[in-house]
């Protein structure tokens, strides 16, 4: 707060010092890109991809994990049969061995399933992240051709913070917002059925991958 505190100061004497002047020459517009990001039919295409991908590896996962619990169960049988004073030592000692083979499948079974959600952890994070900087890409594109054409010497993002979280942009009268035209340019191609926002609600699941968390 401090240092925001500064820059205010600083932009305050920046005024004092002829700074209106300056602005007086400058053509500024702002642009909500959170806003246009949202509204992207591409990024909507992205994010139901992606969930569909996370649906299908908890699905795998599931099977892996209805196998393990299989494993548990006979482990657990075993376990019984080792400790049955019912039969004889023989028998006794044959259940144990085949418990302690048991138990080491049952040991990899849960490696491989956590092994199994760490990889598609990374793999949709970085797929993520990967569209996503695509998408911000084509955007800017987009914001740096209406700001030429429209002769704006900056354009600022009204969704930005600051390091305090503050809000960067902190009044506009929105007499130069370019958010509206540039989203309706963006969407111009857009296939139908592509901007319908119900598509990216989550189906209905189990707790596997939790949502791209580690397994605990």
């Amino acid at each position: 707060m401090k240092k925001l505190m500064q820059i205010c100061l600083l932009s305050a004497g920046f005024a004092g010092l002829g700074g209106s002047a300056w602005a007086a020459d400058q053509k500024i517009a702002t642009f909500n890109l959170r806003k246009a990001f949202d509204s992207y039919y591409k990024t909507i295409q992205s994010t139901v991809a992606i969930k569909q991908e996370l649906e299908e590896a908890k699905k795998e996962e599931a099977q892996m994990i209805e196998s393990a619990r299989k494993h548990e169960e006979e482990l657990h049988q075993l376990i019984e049969k080792a400790n049955d004073q019912a039969v004889s030592a023989e028998q006794r000692e044959i259940s144990k061995t085949a418990a302690n083979k048991k138990s080491a499948e049952f040991d990899v079974d849960k490696q491989t399933i956590n092994e199994f959600e760490q990889r598609a952890k990374l793999h949709l994070q970085a797929k993520q992240e990967r569209r996503t900087a695509e998408i911000v890409k084509e955007i800017k594109g987009v914001v740096d051709a209406h700001a030429k054409a429209g002769g704006y010497s900056m354009v600022f993002d009204s969704s930005g913070e600051s390091g305090n979280h503050v809000p960067v942009l902190l009044y506009s009268n929105g007499q130069d917002d370019l958010t509206d035209s540039i989203i309706k340019e963006l969407n111009a191609a857009a296939p139908p059925g592509s901007l319908d926002i119900n598509a990216l609600a989550a189906p209905a699941s189990t707790n596997l991958i939790n949502t791209l968390s580690p397994h605990k």
